[in-house]
């Protein structure tokens, strides 16, 4: 029979399904629940912040995109340090990983000050680009410049949670999100409503919560892992002590996934002022819908994660054929959770919307929105599988970044804008124009996905 993927794959180098699905159920069931409970509570106070109104619900939509911008950067270029460290665990490499993390951490210090810097000096000009409307305006600056010591605690906490992660122990940022994001929660209750003696303090009230759970989510990741003594723990000197060759190495793998991220995120940013030129109501409606979206999506994406390590953990021990085996399982389960998801986004959206203040208008518009989200999931998950888990798995970031620049920016951006502004057409038809973006990316990541130009060990020589 004639191959379909890799025509130097080893058909023999088979993985064994049972301890496979119990290593990826092991991995991504934590990385789920993280991601279920994050999307979750984020929900819930989407929906206190909405209960003050629309205004208050775009103002804080539009007070979030620096942070999504920042979360972007973050993501990338951990992500494409974590291929390294997936593939130095797998060669059980601790001082390695050591170096990784501290290289990891300096950077992300950096871009959090440079952030922080940023959102002081220009928060005006950059809500003016999403909207004109005073009151929105004011309360989307008031929620950035409280929350700005944020981008430099996640700076410490993100690049060793993500470690944790890539070295296989993803039930300990689990538990420490569990803490913090519930401890989020519970301080929005008290802010922004004014309960326990506090002030009402409304959108303000939930920037604030944000950095009182970003402070204890720093906290508790820093003693789990350096007074708890965790296995990537040691000696201070081992995270700042990099050698030229690390440096550069980490440099060339992560550049490109932090661009990817970094346009990506964007270009996101860029579809929402699209979005946020046709009202209050509609982008209104894409917030809530988008915050519903992320509660099965995130969970979805866990796959992604999940996979990366797994992929690299075999790249790392030479096992190029235990690799490309393990994609092909990877890829048929995300399409059987791309479905199973998209049907349960379609039950559970009337539900969910009945807990915002909309008017007739933006609950419709919502629910469309969502219907669109959940008949193109398994697209996402598809495409999110192959970007962020099996191309960057074995290294392949430049293929990875041309691939999701090139489709957010030529053709995501383009559509909203022209669905919006030129076309005038309604909301959730823009949407579904602009997700066109994410089956065009689908078709071009299979054709690099079955040649196997992806599966390389990026640690050789080291």
């Amino acid at each position: 029979m004639r191959k379909w993927i890799c025509p130097e794959f080893n058909d023999h180098a088979r993985l064994d399904s049972k301890s496979f699905y119990k290593k990826l159920t092991s991995l991504a069931l934590p990385i789920a629940i993280q991601s279920f409970i994050s999307s979750s509570l984020n929900l819930v106070d989407n929906l206190m912040v909405g209960s003050l109104g629309e205004t208050e619900l775009a103002a804080v939509g539009i007070g979030l995109q620096p942070f999504f911008l920042f979360w972007m950067v973050m993501f990338g270029f951990n992500g494409g340090c974590s291929t390294f460290t997936a593939q130095f665990w797998g060669a059980r490499n601790l001082e390695n990983i050591r170096r990784v993390i501290g290289f990891a951490v300096t950077v992300c210090v950096a871009v959090g000050f440079l952030f922080f810097i940023f959102v002081w000096g220009f928060t005006g000009i950059f809500v003016g680009l999403f909207t004109s409307d005073l009151a929105a305006t004011e309360l989307a600056i008031a929620y950035i410049r409280i929350g700005s010591p944020a981008f430099l605690m996640m700076g410490i906490s993100l690049p060793l949670q993500i470690s944790l992660r890539a070295t296989q122990q993803p039930r300990i940022p689990l538990a420490i999100s569990m803490v913090a994001f519930s401890t989020n929660t519970f301080l929005n209750y008290v802010f922004i409503f004014g309960h326990f003696g506090a002030p009402a303090m409304g959108v303000q009230g939930a920037a604030m919560a944000t950095v009182f759970s970003r402070a204890l989510e720093l906290i508790l990741v820093l003693w789990m892992v350096f007074v708890r003594k965790n296995i990537i723990a040691g000696p201070l000197k081992q995270f700042f002590h990099w050698n030229k060759m690390l440096a550069v190495r980490l440099f060339r793998n992560s550049i490109p996934t932090t661009a990817n991220e970094v346009a990506w995120g964007l270009g996101m940013t860029v579809c929402n002022m699209a979005y946020a030129q046709a009202g209050i109501t509609a982008y209104a409606a894409v917030r809530a819908s988008l915050t519903i979206f992320d509660l099965f999506i995130l969970f979805a994406f866990s796959l992604g994660d999940a996979a990366l390590i797994i992929l690299g953990e075999h790249l790392g021990r030479r096992e190029r054929d235990y690799a490309i085996d393990a994609s092909k399982k990877l890829v048929k389960i995300t399409l059987i959770i791309g479905v199973v998801s998209g049907g349960l986004l379609i039950l559970a959206a009337k539900p969910l919307l009945g807990f915002y203040e909309f008017s007739e208008e933006g609950w419709i518009f919502a629910y469309r929105i969502i219907l669109v989200f959940a008949f193109t999931m398994w697209v996402d998950l598809y495409s999110g599988i192959h970007i962020v888990g099996i191309l960057r798995g074995g290294g392949d970031t430049r293929f990875a970044m041309f691939t999701e620049v090139g489709t957010i920016w030529l053709l995501a951006v383009p559509l909203a804008f022209f669905g919006t502004v030129v076309w005038d057409m309604p909301i959730y038809l823009v949407i579904l124009l602009v997700r066109m973006e994410n089956l065009v990316k689908a078709l071009i990541v299979t054709k690099r996905w079955v040649s196997c130009k992806w599966a390389n060990t990026v640690i050789r020589g080291m």
